[in-house]
């Protein structure tokens, strides 16, 4: 039996299922879902994330977690990573700061990924690296230390919800079957959640990820008691959406969301002043959100991509600039892409933002 059909059995026997529900099937389901049996990442695969794009953008946030750690008090400290792809910037940070005095003796390693595929590509891309590497299933049994957190690419996976305020009240969009059986969307009254109702009454789609809000409640909590950084690099927006955000990807190229449950990445704009709230609330502090391309130039990525030219070939300076200027230009990923900062209530104000 397919997914789908899982998924129609299950709307035939309960009723219409929510995007998030429909989310978390499609990607995590133990025998069907996408990341359980698949490897997304690279040429190979259906996208590609910065890390794998340029070396620069590793080794930069390499730096920054290094400066973190000296503002820290050079304390023994927790790295993580949320979901670490192929473990390709990990490797990257450790590279780029094996050189600086104690770090690598006072960081244990810690990544935070669910996917047994992925886990096999992060341990080939670490062994050696580092030695104190782990893996968790979730931030929960990370040990209790001062944090030194990454996400890359990870919130834009939660699940969400999606609402419409309409004259008639809020309304939920929901999957439902159409009349030939098949994964359809519709519309269902509903109740939506407390920070979603002081909106205006429009046609316009709002979305909210109450497992994103749960993320980073424990990484606000973390940071307020035990102290350290957080950052949270993703494609996304500030000061609210009022669109349908939800997309899928197969091939490097959209697919429809419905079709195929499984077989396509499936995944949604970050709110990132939803997730910058969501630490407040739990005592730290957030730094003003910046597009990836400014907060890596700020770390100085020019500087760096003219280091790494000086020895290399033709074609290997072509391909470093082309991929920086992917990272960083406004027509690719320098502003959709976004960089927030959330730390501990006496953290100063970090590089980059």
């Amino acid at each position: 039996m397919s997914l789908s059909a899982l998924i129609q059995q299950q709307i035939k026997k309960h009723g219409p299922i929510t995007v998030a529900d429909y989310m978390q099937l499609a990607l995590q389901h133990p025998d069907y879902g996408y990341y359980t049996r698949n490897d997304p990442l690279g040429a190979k695969g259906d996208f590609t994330t910065a890390p794998e794009i340029s070396q620069i953008f590793g080794e930069l946030i390499g730096a920054w977690m290094a400066m973190q750690w000296e503002i820290a008090g050079n304390s023994g400290m927790a790295l993580v990573e949320l979901g670490p792809g192929h473990g390709t910037l990990m490797a990257d940070i450790l590279r780029a700061t094996r050189k600086i005095p104690d770090f690598h003796d006072a960081i244990s390693v810690h990544m935070v990924e669910t996917s047994p595929t992925l886990k096999q590509k992060q341990w080939s891309t670490l062994a050696g690296a580092h030695l104190s590497l782990h893996w968790h299933d979730g931030l929960d049994t990370v040990p209790d230390r001062p944090l030194l957190l990454v996400a890359n690419e990870f919130f834009d996976a939660l699940p969400i919800r999606q609402y419409v305020h309409t004259k008639k009240g809020w309304q939920e969009r929901m999957i439902t079957l159409d009349k030939e059986g098949k994964l359809a969307f519709t519309m269902v009254a509903a109740k939506p959640p407390a920070a979603l109702k002081k909106l205006p009454v429009s046609e316009n789609i709002y979305e909210y990820s109450e497992p994103s809000i749960q993320v980073m409640h424990m990484i606000g909590t973390r940071l307020k008691e035990r102290g350290g950084a957080a950052l949270i690099i993703d494609y996304g927006y500030t000061g609210g959406t009022c669109a349908d955000t939800l997309q899928a990807v197969k091939a490097h190229s959209f697919h429809p969301v419905l079709e195929a449950p499984g077989a396509a990445d499936l995944s949604a704009h970050v709110d990132f002043d939803a997730l910058a709230n969501a630490a407040v609330t739990k005592g730290a502090i957030r730094f003003p959100v910046a597009p990836q391309g400014r907060f890596l130039e700020r770390l100085g990525a020019d500087l760096r991509l003219k280091a790494l030219c000086k020895d290399a070939t033709v074609a290997q300076k072509s391909a470093m600039i082309s991929g920086l200027e992917r990272l960083t230009s406004p027509d690719a990923m320098g502003d959709l892409f976004k960089a927030l900062c959330v730390a501990h209530p006496d953290h100063p104000h970090p590089d980059g933002f």
